[in-house]
């Protein structure tokens, strides 16, 4: 996890955006760069480091001596890095995984290389030979990239979070800024004046389609039933994740998803010697919360250092604001799991030394887990609403795990969003992936039935939502939340709520809330967010 900036065509003294470039300095809290490139001197690249992978040879921009006319720089992780530089014979000149991407782009340029990367990254490669810039984000945009492009001034600027292209100038207005698109990259054009000029945007890979890089360098799964299929898959996806110079732990809620992770990735911990006792941590309002009581079976029987970190009503409401602002976002369902996932990340960052953390993000989306796919009227539905989150995760669930961990230095690591995977498990026949008698993701639990990896009743323990998962036996943090925001929102501010917020209009007083903090964070940037997370197919 780091934090990247940068800009191209500016006119204003680039030592004006120094501010700018570190609003995300808790994103990368190793170290900070900013640099100008020589003959392009109204450009400039900002890098806030999370050293995860040589500290001492991968800060950036990166260049190396093959290709001086290629400067990169990116947040993210590439666990192909080691395989690819021995398929294609790259001689490295450090061991970070990033550097893989210079070597690819000088093979093949940037199309070659984004389809062969097997991990998850934002990046900026400068190419001053041909004076061009490319921006790209994985499969799943699970790294995040925001640009704010104005057509008349030519002028580009990205960053890792919308804060930190606020205020750029006066080429900047309310709608200016938004995310690249995940599986996308875009070409822009240097002018002689260093001035950026839109040429195209291209889409490299699709979550249906079975990677480029396991196609070249023989990765192939074995030929075998659906569920061995998912349990190799999914473990080779938690090992090659484990890729790290610094602690590794896991979120763990008890929940299938969370333990199957955990128990995969200490397992690998203690297979490969990893000389410290892996971290697992959970969250919850009461230690007899259902979460709690599960994760501690899972920690118990996985033999993890377990921590359990439990919160009032009044801790969760502290921090609200603070949410809010590392989110950007005021969607109602982000904020309320965001607030536990804040408390446990705070917790991480000022108690441990963990740095790296693994999370079971994306495993509702790819396997129907949420409760209301129950009440899909077909597997064909079920089948569309699926792609449908798992194609807007960087808007909702996959913006929160990214953001959250970031406000606090960590880096977060999701092995079911792993492209390979992904992409098999949607090549399943829908009718074999719905929720059937009351069980979901029954492909996932088969897969590890019988392996002993889990305690029976936690590996097909019922989909739980993080609000009841996490509450006392006597009410939801759900239900705190909205009779704590009942007096702060009177009935008025919900009559003129329409003509207040025209856009995305609050439907209730909790939604109302947040939206009003949301704003005097960020004026009138509402359409961050395009619309709000709603289940479907229920009331």
């Amino acid at each position: 996890m780091c934090g990247i900036w940068a800009i191209f065509g500016s006119e204003e003294d680039l030592q004006t955006h120094f501010e700018k470039a570190c609003k995300i300095s808790h994103r990368g809290p190793d170290s900070f760069c900013m640099q100008n490139i020589n003959h392009f001197t109204n450009c400039l690249f900002g890098f806030h480091q999370l050293a995860i992978m040589d500290d001492a040879l991968g800060m950036q921009p990166m260049r190396i001596k093959e290709f001086p006319h290629v400067i990169m720089m990116y947040n993210g992780e590439i666990y192909n890095y080691k395989k690819l530089r021995d398929h294609y014979g790259f001689n490295f000149t450090s061991d970070c995984d990033g550097e893989v991407l210079i070597h690819l782009y000088g093979r093949g340029g940037i199309d070659f290389m984004t389809k062969m990367l097997d991990g998850v990254f934002a990046v900026c490669i400068l190419d001053t030979k041909t004076k061009k810039v490319y921006i790209g984000r994985d499969t799943i945009g699970v790294r995040p990239l925001f640009r704010l492009y104005k057509e008349k001034q030519r002028v580009l600027a990205i960053c890792s979070e919308a804060k930190g292209l606020l205020g750029i100038e006066k080429v900047e207005e309310a709608n200016g800024i938004s995310q690249l698109l995940p599986g996308h990259y875009e070409e822009y054009n240097l002018g002689n004046d260093g001035k950026a000029v839109f040429i195209c945007q291209n889409q490299f890979h699709s979550i249906t389609v079975v990677p480029k890089w396991a196609l070249e360098t023989s990765c192939q799964i074995p030929n075998a039933d659906h569920a061995a299929n998912i349990q190799f898959l999914f473990t080779e996806a938690v090992t090659k994740r484990f890729m790290a110079n610094r602690r590794v732990g896991c979120f763990l809620s008890g929940g299938l998803d969370s333990s199957l992770v955990s128990a995969l990735a200490s397992k690998f911990a203690q297979e490969n010697g990893v000389d410290y006792p892996f971290q697992t941590f959970s969250v919850g309002m009461s230690t007899e919360s259902t979460d709690l009581s599960a994760a501690r079976k899972v920690a118990a029987h996985i033999g993890s250092e377990h921590h359990e970190i439990v919160f009032t009503p009044e801790q969760g409401f502290e921090v609200i604001e603070d949410v809010i602002y590392a989110l950007e976002s005021y969607d109602v369902a982000t904020i309320q799991s965001a607030i536990g996932m804040y408390l446990v990340s705070k917790y991480i960052k000022e108690k441990t030394d963990t740095v790296v953390v693994y999370s079971g993000e994306g495993a509702d989306e790819l396997c129907q887990g949420y409760g209301y796919f129950h009440f899909a009227p077909n597997s064909k539905e079920a089948e569309m609403e699926s792609h449908r989150l798992l194609n807007t995760m960087y808007l909702f669930s996959g913006l929160r795990a990214d953001r959250i961990t970031a406000a606090h230095g960590l880096e977060i690591r999701v092995p079911f969003l792993d492209h390979h995977l992904v992409s098999y498990i949607l090549s399943i026949p829908p009718n074999l992936r719905t929720p059937k008698g009351g069980i979901e993701k029954e492909l996932l639990r088969k897969a590890f039935d019988g392996t002993n990896l889990l305690p029976e009743q936690v590996l097909w323990r019922k989909k739980e939502e993080f609000s009841d998962g996490v509450s006392s036996l006597e009410k939801t943090w759900k239900a705190i939340l909205q009779e704590h925001i009942e007096n702060l929102v009177t009935d008025k501010d919900m009559k003129d709520a329409p003509e207040v917020y025209t856009f995305n209009t609050p439907q209730s007083k909790e939604a109302f809330y947040y939206r009003k903090i949301f704003e005097r964070l960020f004026p009138n940037r509402s359409s961050l967010i395009p619309y709000t997370w709603l289940r479907k197919w229920m009331n």
